[in-house]
């Protein structure tokens, strides 16, 4: 709660003060989930930013013969399907998928967050529309409406990350409304509505710093997802450049490989399970922590 529903409340009952978001994600660091899911995300960021800067060869060039296996000039994880260092590509391949997984989750919760704000303080037929709008969006599997887009507009980036912000949203609504409806009914809040407050001042000053544990946990879960749906659309062949450096791409052109030269298709499908990995296990951190869960356990 913000200062001034604090100040209001004291003539109408003081509510119970909202975790903050800096406190819940400290005290979700004691338990071990949440440090091993914040390590396996530091180190694949850290080798998507730092990587296209320290590989050993440019992600095109020709270094061996094709699919030869790790040793000599094929380097330490051996050549892809045309003959190119599978480091190199692995190196350079993780920045797109970060990138776009990154921009279109934020744009898809700050979407949700709005629209779900709206519709539980409004509590009126602008609830309901909203609502079963975000009903039919997700009626659709999430995979299958960017598919769509995708093959409408074509495979540019603007539309990969549009396509996966929209088919978010509704999810990320769906949750903000539930935890903000409860918010919606305390005493904090008329009271700050008798003070004449702007409704944007109410939405963003007193309910959204109470659902901010919540959020923070689906988060987490939209962005495993939003890496799993860009890194299945490389896989198919969707993706911006279809011959340049990106995990999903790597697996699709070197799984004809896997029984002699492996590294190529496993090296990415390692890296993105790591990173859903990390991202699972550190949204459920922040979930048990929020709930109270495993805070004695965390702190052995």
């Amino acid at each position: 709660m913000s200062q001034t529903g604090q100040a209001l409340a004291e003539g109408v009952g003081t509510p119970t003060p909202p975790v903050r978001s800096s406190t819940l994600v400290t005290r979700a660091f004691r338990l071990w989930r949440t440090r091993i899911g914040a390590l396996f995300v530091l180190i694949l960021v850290v080798v998507a930013i730092v990587g296209p800067y320290v590989a050993p060869h440019t992600a095109s060039e020709f270094v061996a013969i094709p699919n030869s296996p790790p040793g000599g000039d094929a380097g330490v994880l051996g050549t892809d399907y045309l003959g190119q260092d599978v480091l190199s590509r692995f190196l350079y391949g993780g920045r797109g998928i970060l990138v776009m997984a990154a921009v279109s989750t934020a744009i898809g919760l700050v979407l949700g967050v709005a629209i779900g704000l709206v519709a539980a303080y409004t509590r009126n037929a602008l609830d309901d529309v909203l609502m079963r709008a975000m009903d039919v969006i997700m009626a659709f599997p999430q995979i299958m409406l960017a598919l769509v887009a995708v093959s409408l507009v074509g495979a540019q980036t603007w539309v990969i990350i549009v396509a996966i912000a929209v088919t978010t949203a509704p999810r990320v609504a769906r949750v903000a409304r539930g935890a903000a409806q409860p918010v919606v009914e305390r005493d904090f809040v008329a009271a700050t509505e008798s003070m004449g407050l702007s409704r944007v001042r109410i939405l963003t000053g007193e309910l959204l710093p109470n659902i901010l544990g919540p959020m923070m946990v689906e988060a987490s879960l939209r962005l495993t997802y939003s890496i799993g749906v860009i890194a299945a659309l490389a896989f198919l062949g969707l993706s911006p450049d279809p011959n340049g450096a990106n995990w999903g791409t790597m697996i699709q052109q070197n799984q004809i490989a896997l029984a002699t030269q492996p590294w190529g298709a496993l090296t990415p499908i390692i890296a993105i399970a790591l990173l859903t990995m990390g991202t699972g296990l550190f949204g459920d951190g922040i979930a048990r922590t929020a709930a109270g869960i495993d805070r004695e356990r965390g702190d052995e």
